[in-house]
């Protein structure tokens, strides 16, 4: 069997403010169990390990874009669904700096005995993998751990998966064991063993898909934990945050929640519909129309993509509170500042929250495209925030302040 993909998508429901004690807030609705993983930026000081030769910033939202542009591409071509049980995990999360990522790795176990793999978090995708022996400098990229050996595994067949960023991977579709914590197993779960790696310049060791397709590790565990699954990105430099299979019972309270929305014919994704922008605690004009499109949550973007109508209103109320500060010419993003000299940046926003903001001294955002079109909620957009994906009751939740 040849299974050939395409990576995908996510949407949700979200309304962002600014003047807040994040700069950001999103408005939603309730919600149940899980299992959690430390989670964290994959460039971030807390990652598993550290690189100095790691992509520049415009190689990193070169990468961001292309990834952006295929989602999109993608998910116009249409406008679904799981659940499950009361059983839990929760998984550390950190930002990727460690792998040359502006994305997030969780660490997991393969095989018996478990052989640890950092993998990038990715709610865009469906099939997990690896990188597997045999798998020379050639053909894969450096990674820190050692090769995972799938010959003990019990069935393969050929996959192959082109991504958005242009990065491709094949090789053997096998089963294992995963090992999401200490005595937390999941028995034959397949993923990719990837022998053949092209365009890729990260250092992780593989990639686990959180999309809503059967092959993403939420529906194979669905019996499981539901179909349910959060996770809270931390700020860089931050301690970890978390990825957690199954909803929360006991703590649901914090939450709002908002309708979950899907593409009829790409099950991956999952989305919301934005319906208001605040800057400063001042809503901004734009009319509806501007958001019919819908917005694809995705942990793998690193910055929000908004349609033409409501960037533009964003940039311009963002450029009159940030009027003291000197806007620097126009680059990989658009609205971007010297900050030079200033000890103090003070404006109606918090700028020492690094969550929903600012990315590298820049405006967070950028345009989509027409309104008609999709929007993505970015990773920048979400750290810090608990989000809940609740595809058997049809529901996104969000909590603020969460890791």
């Amino acid at each position: 069997m040849y299974v050939n993909y395409k990576e995908k998508m996510w949407a949700c429901y979200y309304i962002a403010h600014g003047g807040d004690e994040h700069g950001f807030s999103v408005t939603l609705e309730p919600r149940r169990a899980t299992v959690s993983v430390p989670l964290v930026y994959r460039h971030g000081s807390r990652a598993p390990f550290q690189n100095s030769d790691k992509p520049s910033f415009t190689e990193r939202l070169r990468q961001n874009r292309a990834r952006a542009n295929y989602i999109m591409s993608r998910a116009s071509h249409g406008i679904a669904s799981t659940r499950g049980d009361d059983a839990n995990v929760s998984i550390p999360t950190h930002l990727g700096g460690s792998v040359d990522s502006l994305e997030y790795v969780v660490t997991v176990g393969l095989g018996t005995p478990a052989v640890p793999q950092v993998l990038l978090m990715d709610t865009g995708s469906d099939v997990s993998r690896v990188q597997c022996a045999p798998c020379n400098s050639t053909q894969c990229y450096p990674q820190k751990d050692p090769l995972l050996d799938p010959s003990k595994s019990s069935t393969y067949c050929g996959y192959a998966v082109e991504y958005g960023d242009g990065s491709k991977t094949r090789g053997v579709y096998s089963n294992e064991t995963l090992t999401l914590a200490p005595g937390v197993t999941v028995k034959d779960f397949h993923f990719g063993c990837g022998h053949d790696q092209r365009g890729d310049n990260d250092k992780y060791d593989g990639l686990v898909g959180l999309g809503g397709a059967p092959e993403s590790l939420v529906v194979q565990t669905s019996s499981l934990y539901g179909g349910a699954f959060s996770y809270c990105l931390p700020v860089q430099n931050s301690k970890a945050g978390f990825l957690a299979l199954g909803a929360p019972s006991a703590n649901a309270t914090g939450f709002v929640f908002t309708p979950m929305r899907h593409l009829p014919d790409v099950a991956t994704f999952y989305m919301v519909t934005l319906t208001g922008i605040s800057v400063g605690g001042k809503q901004l004009d734009v009319p509806p129309s501007a958001f019919r499109g819908g917005m694809i949550i995705d942990s793998g973007t690193v910055v929000t993509g908004l349609p033409h109508t409501a960037y533009n209103a964003l940039q311009a109320a963002f450029r009159k509170a940030m009027a003291a500060y000197p806007l620097l010419p126009n680059g990989d993003l658009d609205t971007c500042y010297n900050f030079t000299g200033y000890s103090n940046v003070t404006v109606t926003i918090d700028l020492d929250v690094p969550n929903g903001i600012l990315l590298e001294d820049c405006l967070a955002f950028h345009e989509s495209g027409p309104d008609v079109g999709l929007g993505i909620i970015g990773n920048v957009n979400q750290r810090t925030l608990e989000v809940l994906y609740d595809a058997g009751r049809g529901k996104v939740g969000f909590r603020s302040g969460a890791c």
